[in-house]
């Protein structure tokens, strides 16, 4: 194991929580990555500070050591060094598909068995959630004991209710199905196939709810929204994250998070004036987190005060319609040097079809103030392989580098110096709960050709670079995103392979190919489709075909709105 790991790291943290474990629930808290990105997730830490809450609980971290760890190493918590046998509880927070391996991985060094039916009283109990398990935990569901569908603290108090109430693992997971609400124990629930493939029924049991409802925290500042623990070992070192909304109000018909996280929430002004003040005490950065920054209306007014201690200002993201005169400031006085911008599509048609909001115009304006307030280099972020795209939308991303590139040089002269431009292309993956989701992913082949096209013209243009996705790792991200409790024994092939996934689908006796080019009909039963997100399927297949038309759909107002049906 990483000597950091038996105690380095904790030397250098400040705000770890410690306790004794005598009488406490034994709960390790697993982030299936290594350490350093384990500890720049938000969510991770919050959970981390929800759990040691209780009084009676005691949560210790465990992330997958290094790899040039010994394999025979034990994995062990980073707190007191127990091994993962010795916890009541194995909770996995998950936020990506491509982590699912590590999943597996994690429980093998421990030496506690994959399949939740080979394991019995004497092991602790797994568990999992996260946005992954929000959208579909079918791929997982042969190795958990529960999930949790929904935001965590909803979720704790009832959950450790019921726990306490029960010594029998059986005893406790029948009571957890049966009386807290997004709790969902795979084993009570059966899944019948049709001989194409398709799955015919997905049925209770016992007298186990139909569907699970996700729950989600309706008071916002009432809840823990920053870092728990401050670390030089991170993707974000020493940074104060703060977390100032859930959701987003503008429909992007790719994004998960936009529709699972309805209604968009916001943190109140007072809560994160407190919380901007807590971060500038004990960091020289604070990162704020949300999927539309900007759309805060007092952003800058809250930050000022944090500017004048000496602290520094991120953000997450930005939107190219709505950078304001104080958000620029805010950024110029940080010193930052790079700002991403999300356009996704090339041309005005492709961002009508994936509901984008944002023009062209828009996009060229915010590269020129970027640039006349002192922050030289943009990251644009764009997709291939979305629903209805034509070589024409390809051959855009490289026309609109372009014009960005041109209107960095106009408006560079004045300053004597250009920036410089990032290109992020990924491949597009249907997620579920999106008006995507019946959608194909695009041939491998195809991405490639794509990749290609954008890389070999934009390669020629001074101050342009390129990073591509992998097609590779995009269609094994596809597979689990959209795959049923049978890609479970991929994931084990997989790792008996050594995470050699072309070796593991070229040895599939399962077709992988059914789950990731194969588009779905609106009948159809998907996997996830026991998942009860408030959202009408209706307005999702709408959605749908609006992006044929290249329609656009207002953004979110939960104040008014109530055609996706969770309001």
């Amino acid at each position: 194991m990483d000597q950091r790991m038996k105690g380095g790291y904790l030397k250098e943290e400040s705000g770890v929580v410690r306790k004794d474990w005598r009488g406490r629930i034994r709960v390790g808290l697993i982030y299936p990555n290594i350490y350093h990105v384990g500890m720049s997730n938000l969510g991770f830490q919050s959970l981390y500070g929800l759990l040691n809450r209780f009084e009676d609980v005691v949560c210790e971290r465990i992330f997958l050591p290094a790899r040039d760890d010994p394999e025979e190493d034990t994995i062990r918590s980073l707190e007191s060094q127990r091994a993962l046998h010795e916890f009541d509880i194995l909770a996995f927070s998950i936020s990506f598909e491509n982590d699912y391996l590590n999943v597996l991985e994690i429980l093998a060094r421990s030496g506690i068995p994959f399949r939740s039916e080979e394991r019995n009283e004497d092991h602790p109990l797994i568990i999992s959630g996260g946005i992954t398990c929000f959208l579909n935990p079918e791929p997982l569901a042969q190795f958990m004991d529960c999930f949790v569908i929904g935001e965590a603290e909803s979720v704790l108090m009832p959950f450790f209710e019921t726990y306490r109430t029960y010594t029998n693992k059986k005893a406790r997971l029948e009571a957890l199905a049966t009386n807290v609400v997004g709790v969902y124990v795979p084993a009570f629930y059966h899944v019948v196939y049709e001989r194409n493939g398709l799955i015919s029924s997905f049925e209770p049991r016992g007298n186990y709810p139909k569907t699970i409802r996700r729950v989600l925290a309706k008071h916002l500042d009432e809840l823990e929204m920053s870092s728990i623990v401050l670390s030089p070992h991170t993707i974000f070192s020493n940074t104060f994250l703060i977390e100032v909304s859930r959701g987003c109000k503008y429909g992007c018909r790719f994004c998960a998070a936009g529709f699972v996280y309805r209604p968009p929430r916001q943190w109140g002004p007072a809560t994160l004036s407190r919380k901007i003040h807590e971060g500038s005490r004990k960091a020289h950065r604070i990162g704020l987190i949300g999927a539309s920054i900007s759309d805060i209306g007092c952003i800058g007014e809250l930050c000022r005060p944090a500017l004048r201690m000496g602290a520094r200002i991120s953000f997450s993201s930005l939107r190219a319609d709505s950078l304001t005169t104080d958000i620029l400031e805010l950024l110029r006085q940080s010193g930052t040097k790079t700002v991403t911008l999300a356009p996704d599509a090339g041309s005005e048609r492709m961002r009508r079809v994936i509901n984008k909001g944002i023009s062209e115009e828009d996009i060229l304006n915010a590269a020129s103030l970027l640039v006349e307030n002192g922050i030289p280099n943009v990251r644009l972020y764009f997709m291939v392989g979305l629903p209805s795209e034509e070589w024409s939308d390809v051959e855009e991303i490289v026309a609109l580098c372009k014009r960005v590139k041109h209107q960095f040089l106009k408006t560079s002269r004045a300053k004597k110096r250009i920036g410089e431009i990032t290109v992020s292309l990924n491949c597009f993956v249907p997620k579920p709960f999106t008006p995507f989701q019946w959608q194909p992913f695009e041939d491998i082949r195809e991405l490639k050709a794509k990749i290609r096209k954008v890389t070999n013209e934009l390669r020629q243009v001074a101050n342009i670079r390129v990073h591509a996705d992998l097609p590779q790792w995009a269609y094994i991200q596809a597979l689990l995103s959209r795959g049923d409790r049978r890609t479970g024994d991929l994931l084990i092939n997989a790792h008996k392979n050594n995470g050699n996934w072309v070796k593991t689908l070229k040895e599939s006796v399962i077709n992988p190919d059914f789950y990731t080019y194969r588009e779905r009909s609106f009948t159809e039963i998907l996997p996830w489709d026991f998942i009860d997100h408030g959202i009408n399927k209706s307005f999702l297949i709408e959605e749908f075909r609006k992006s044929l038309r290249a329609e656009t759909t207002p953004a979110c107002d939960p104040d008014r709105c109530t055609l996706c049906g969770v309001c």
